[in-house]
């Protein structure tokens, strides 16, 4: 059978790589889940510079469904973000009470968290705009969650690709799905065929993986509307990796309004359909 019609048809897969997918799929739905998870992601709260209050009560900047009143004041002074507890108390920051904590100082390292009971809030930097991120193990997305869905594995959507460095380094621009806009490196592309099509994605080097953020003409249809995210191996000696489309998966923001997800450059908006990997998600629907 040629590989086009073995695309056209779908062909199904061995029993062993229908194991392997299956783990892989259990897991990704776990973490999901965790109390680390993207489903316990309850809020994203932006930050004006100066003081930013938050607590309970409602006349917080920064409103929170439990706790006290009036926790303490997160400020911001150029770029720099710390956090203060009311005079003469303490917050628990990473598990110490304190008075005071540096929560974002602009160059990287940890992102240290304000613990209150369930909830935990962190800074998070979409494109160049502070924000505090709000996390919450008893979230109603959390509880609600619906499960996710796939399409059948299939072996004709995992391919063989060639890595295509770029003469030099790129730095790409990419927006969010709030508009705002952060800088990523890519180093090269991926080439491969699916039947007759030749194909290339731009990747995203990440971790010593290629990250690649794409969309097909499955999405806003059977899939994800925005895009949906596949890593693949760096490529060996030989310049190959394999790109398996039945790992791709919805990002965050698919299940959760408070995330932020970058969008696939336009070279990555493929002129084929992808029947492989993660379905649309449906909330509350079993």
């Amino acid at each position: 059978m040629c590989a086009l019609a073995a695309l056209a048809l779908g062909m199904p897969a061995s029993e062993d790589y229908q194991g392997k997918i299956k783990a892989w799929r259990t897991d990704r739905e776990k973490s999901l889940k965790a109390d680390e998870g993207w489903l316990t992601i309850a809020g994203l709260h932006f930050l004006e510079e100066g003081d930013n209050s938050f607590g309970s009560s409602p006349e917080n900047d920064i409103v929170l469904r439990t706790g006290p009143a009036h926790v303490g004041l997160i400020t911001v002074r150029e770029g720099v973000v710390d956090v203060a507890a009311p005079a003469g108390e303490t917050l628990s920051v990473d598990g110490r009470e304190v008075r005071t904590a540096r929560l974002w100082s602009g160059v990287g390292g940890d992102r240290p968290s304000i613990d209150l009971g369930a909830l935990s809030l962190f800074c998070h930097l979409s494109g160049e705009r502070l924000a505090i991120r709000l996390r919450d193990r008893e979230s109603d997305i959390r509880r609600d969650f619906a499960g996710l869905r796939w399409f059948p594995a299939d072996e004709s959507f995992r391919v063989r690709a060639r890595y295509v460095p770029h003469e030099r380094q790129r730095r790409m621009s990419l927006p969010n799905n709030l508009g705002d806009v952060f800088t990523v490196p890519s180093g090269g592309s991926v080439a491969f065929a699916l039947g007759d099509q030749e194909l290339r994605l731009l990747a995203i080097e990440d971790d010593g993986e290629l990250w690649l953020i794409f969309r097909d003409l499955t999405s806003g249809k059977e899939t994800y509307p925005a895009a949906r995210y596949l890593y693949a191996d760096a490529p060996d000696e030989d310049g190959f990796t394999i790109v398996d489309f039945n790992r791709a998966y919805n990002p965050p923001c698919a299940y959760n309004p408070y995330t932020t997800c970058p969008l696939p450059p336009p070279e990555n908006r493929l002129p084929v359909r992808i029947e492989a990997g993660e379905l649309d998600y449906r909330a509350g629907k079993r």
